[in-house]
C-alpha cells in the first residue's frame, strides 16, 4: 500500500471561502504572516496558531475569552512596545506583533 501524505494545520480558526477581502501582510513573533482586510488581530493570529499568547502567570495557553474587549485576556503587544486588545483591534498592514510576555 502507498503512503498517505497530510499537512496538519494547526491554526484554531479556519477560513471556509474568502475571495471579495485584500490580503494584508503582518509580521507575527518575527514571522512574515498574511490575514485579510477586516480581520481582527485576534482572527489574524488564530489562523495561523491554536493559540493567541501564553498566560503570563500560569503559562497555559490563551485563545481569547469574551471576545468583544472586557476581559483582556487577548492582548498582544506591538513590536514599540504597546499592548493591544487584539479581539477589539484590526489589523493593519505592516503591524509587527508579539504574543510573548513584555521584556
Amino acid at each position: 500500500m502507498g503512503t498517505i501524505s497530510m499537512t496538519v494545520n494547526t491554526a484554531l480558526l479556519h477560513r471556509v471561502a474568502e475571495k471579495d477581502r485584500s490580503p494584508v501582510p503582518f509580521l507575527l513573533d518575527g514571522e512574515p504572516a498574511t490575514a485579510l482586510e477586516g480581520d481582527t488581530v485576534l482572527t489574524a493570529i488564530l489562523t495561523h496558531r491554536a493559540q493567541l499568547r501564553r498566560n503570563e502567570f500560569s503559562h497555559e495557553p490563551r485563545a481569547g475569552f469574551c471576545l468583544m474587549g472586557a476581559c483582556q485576556d487577548c492582548w498582544v503587544m506591538t513590536a514599540s512596545g504597546e499592548r493591544l486588545r487584539s479581539c477589539a483591534t484590526f489589523v493593519k498592514a505592516g503591524m509587527q506583533l508579539t504574543t510573548g510576555a513584555p521584556a
